[in-house]
């Protein structure tokens, strides 16, 4: 990483925590999520692509692993994380995926991390799920918890995520949703359909 793209990460943090301080958040069902992490029980939090944004300031520096593609623009996003205080396994469904599914599983054991994944990403379609976050919490008996962000006011950029930036002083309503856990050592054929029902809820909660 050259001088040049040091700089480029540090101001695009910059500039994102700082319009993030702008922000009203309201989390809705967030007590239940306080009670589980205090009871060190493992979760991998499932969000959609387009709604990261909100959620990078909110949840900075909690003991977080994110799935990160290791791709150009993967590259930007897992350096503004780590400036955000968040830890990285990367990869993706398309590429190394595995790997980061491995190291997302020995971060949640030995450093007791939670997981976030963006469900839909790195290249879509849209809200339509991958396979990944289903694996691993079957494997790793964590459970799901589907996170969706009502942005009152917005600017909905042209990407095959619509991703969503909240304008300065915007509502942010952060819903979580039921815990629950998938079946151990689910069986491959079965992790699709563990994936649309992952969506069917998500796309209920907004």
């Amino acid at each position: 990483m050259n001088y040049n793209n040091r700089f480029v990460y540090s101001a695009l943090t910059m500039f994102a925590r700082a319009w993030s301080i702008t922000l009203n958040y309201t989390q809705i069902g967030y007590e239940p999520i306080l009670k589980l992490r205090s009871q060190k029980v493992p979760m991998v939090f499932a969000i959609y692509h387009g709604e990261i944004f909100p959620l990078l300031y909110l949840h900075q520096n909690e003991n977080v692993t994110i799935v990160v593609s290791k791709s150009r623009d993967g590259e930007l996003i897992a350096q503004i994380l780590k400036r955000f205080g968040y830890s990285l396994a990367r990869g993706s469904s398309s590429r190394q995926g595995l790997k980061a599914l491995r190291d997302t599983a020995r971060q949640m054991k030995y450093d007791r991390n939670d997981a976030v994944f963006t469900v839909d990403g790195p290249r879509g379609p849209r809200h339509k799920s991958k396979p990944g976050i289903i694996y691993l919490a079957s494997r790793s008996r964590a459970l799901i918890v589907p996170v969706r962000v009502n942005m009152r006011t917005r600017h909905v950029f042209k990407s095959w995520d619509k991703f969503s930036l909240p304008w300065l002083w915007s509502e942010c309503r952060v819903v979580y949703g039921q815990p629950y856990q998938v079946p151990p050592r689910i069986k491959q054929n079965e992790i699709q359909n563990r994936a649309a029902e992952l969506d069917e809820k998500l796309k209920a909660m907004l």
